[in-house]
């Protein structure tokens, strides 16, 4: 069984570049507080990557 990461956006997108906001959107997230729960996939953790400075993770069970 994979692990989940729980992604929480901690910043809004103002002033961010498009791809930015489209990879969060990707992920889910719309909201500053809003957090979704995905696989630990490396396409998912390519996306955190990117908006790295916006997001949290933690790993759930």
């Amino acid at each position: 069984m994979m692990a989940k990461l729980k992604i929480t956006q901690v910043r809004g997108t103002v002033g961010s570049r498009q791809n930015q906001k489209d990879t969060l959107r990707t992920l889910g997230l719309r909201k500053i507080g809003q957090s979704v729960v995905r696989e630990d996939r490396p396409e998912v953790v390519g996306a955190v990557r990117t908006v790295a400075h916006l997001v949290t993770v933690e790993e759930v069970d």
